[in-house]
């Protein structure tokens, strides 16, 4: 399944760009710093990366055999995840909550920080929409960065804080919001020409 022959930076780039425009981990420092307020202010940074990470690489191998169960194509379920990928971006430029986020502090670092804060449903329906279009190593180096900096982020909440501040939070949510749109455009028009076949 892992062809390293396959293996192409070009994707890899696009991948994880797309991977951290939906998780949106910079984004998310808001909630992350409340969250670990509350939380006796401790986010167990390696716990909640690993989880979150698994939750996507399980996705990413089981996600088909599941879809064949229900009797659907990774193309129809790519063009359903570029329309979710299509709102999450909207939600990130014009400020709104399509999408709310279910508050349960308590639970600790796997939920609902690990899931569904960042593998949440639009991470896991993006993995399904890349795995229609790019090749699985590939996806899965993008993942293995994402986690990465998403283990970064959780390390150094305090310092991104006052480094970036709130205008520069605004602004790093909107850009990437603008991709997550053109991201969302390409996937549906390279997979909605399948449904007639």
């Amino acid at each position: 399944m892992l062809n390293l022959g396959k293996f192409s930076i070009e994707q890899i780039i696009t991948i994880t760009f797309t991977l951290f425009a939906v998780i949106d981990i910079l984004g998310s420092i808001p909630i992350l710093i409340s969250l670990k307020e509350k939380m006796g202010g401790v986010i167990r940074s390696t716990q909640a990366t690993i989880a979150s990470g698994a939750f996507m690489i399980l996705f990413l191998f089981v996600g088909q055999p599941f879809l064949n169960l229900l009797g659907l194509d990774v193309q129809s379920f790519a063009v359903a995840g570029s329309i979710v990928i299509f709102i999450i971006g909207l939600e990130m430029i014009l400020g709104l909550d399509f999408f709310k986020q279910e508050g349960n502090p308590k639970s600790g670092s796997v939920v609902p920080i690990a899931f569904p804060l960042i593998a949440g449903s639009g991470t896991l329906t993006t993995i399904m929409s890349l795995r229609a279009n790019y090749f699985v190593i590939n996806i899965l180096t993008g993942i293995l960065i994402n986690c990465v900096v998403i283990f970064v982020v959780l390390k150094s909440l305090k310092w991104i804080e006052k480094a970036l501040g709130p205008n520069g939070l605004i602004v790093v949510r909107k850009f990437f919001g603008v991709i997550l749109l053109a991201i969302a455009v390409k996937i549906f028009g390279s997979n909605i020409a399948q449904f007639g076949k």
